[in-house]
């Protein structure tokens, strides 16, 4: 593939900046009847990012994003941007099944000066083809009609079963190289990772596990957007300021220990049982359904292998 089809190294086509670093895919605090808690969510996200997060992707797949309704969302981001934090520090998921309300989504954001949006495929009909995918994405794009718009697609195939090939990225690439800028690799493969990194030198890929960071680092990604951030960022952004220098590499060791012991356990439900314990806060393990709170023996199991990992709870407490 051509490799000026992508901006420069951290830079959109037009020369703003793009995300890097460590984002945070931010859990969703819910009251007893489900409900959102605000507050709670627009603190957790300023001790995220006072913790050392480089910026927020709310609403994605650790958010609970697509349990949340349009209005849900719309109002919790409007309520973040309220409450002080930057819409430059922001990346809301926007990715739905209805282009339509995408792009609702997607023009809310930019009209809130969100700098960038992570949007997955349309995921109910399986296996589109690559026309039917960058049609799509094409629609959108138009609909919004905003030059501020900046994509970063999110590559999550084990959840969407819709993947975004090479071939499809640099199209989207090639016909709109200032609004689709980055991916978000979740799928767990650094073959793929790497393939992305090559393919589109300046594209911010990042992967969806701090187990890849260092390698995607050195490979020339932009960082990583990891759940496991909910409650080590502090840790992650250690390895990446550390980065080119030696101390990455042992910085990296405890971080991507931590991480293999939590992705053992169901990830929303394991997050919210660690957070709920290291803070003393017992509402943090509600969860929507289908989801379901981790079990008192199962969270008790989460701990130990956190803390044998190296986790130190009393590192959650605000």
């Amino acid at each position: 593939m051509n490799e000026n089809l992508a901006a420069p190294e951290g830079k959109a086509a037009d020369g703003t900046a793009l995300f890097s670093g460590v984002l945070v895919p931010v859990l969703t605090p819910f009251g007893r009847d489900l409900s959102p808690d605000v507050d709670k969510f627009a603190a957790f996200c300023k001790w995220l990012l006072a913790e050392g997060a480089n910026g927020l992707a709310v609403f994605g797949t650790t958010s609970e994003a697509t349990s949340l309704s349009l209005a849900e969302r719309k109002m919790l981001l409007e309520a973040l941007v309220d409450s002080g934090v930057s819409p430059a520090r922001l990346m809301p998921g926007t990715g739905l099944s209805s282009f339509a309300e995408t792009v609702e989504l997607t023009a809310h954001a930019v009209s809130l000066g969100c700098r960038g949006v992570l949007m997955l495929p349309p995921f109910y009909y399986k296996n589109p083809s690559d026309d039917g995918l960058f049609a799509s994405f094409s629609e959108v794009i138009q609909r919004v009609g905003d030059a501020r718009l900046r994509i970063y697609l999110y590559h999550f195939p084990a959840m969407s079963a819709v993947p975004l090939g090479l071939k499809l990225v640099g199209r989207l690439l090639r016909d709109y190289p200032e609004m689709v800028v980055g991916l978000k690799d979740s799928s767990g493969s650094w073959d793929n990772m790497s393939a992305l990194i090559k393919e589109f030198p300046g594209f911010a890929v990042f992967p969806g596990t701090e187990t890849f960071l260092l390698d995607g680092l050195k490979a020339g990604g932009a960082g990583c957007i990891s759940a496991t951030a909910n409650v080590n960022v502090r840790a992650i952004r250690a390895v990446i300021d550390a980065f080119p220098g030696g101390g990455a590499e042992d910085l990296s060791v405890p971080v991507v220990r931590v991480r293999k012991a939590i992705e053992k356990f169901p990830t929303v439900a394991g997050l919210k049982s660690l957070l709920a314990h290291g803070r003393g806060d017992e509402s943090w393990r509600t969860v929507r359904p289908p989801l379901t709170a981790l079990p008192d023996d199962e969270a008790a199991k989460l701990r130990a292998a956190a803390e044998a990992a190296g986790f130190d709870p009393a590192s959650l407490r605000p």
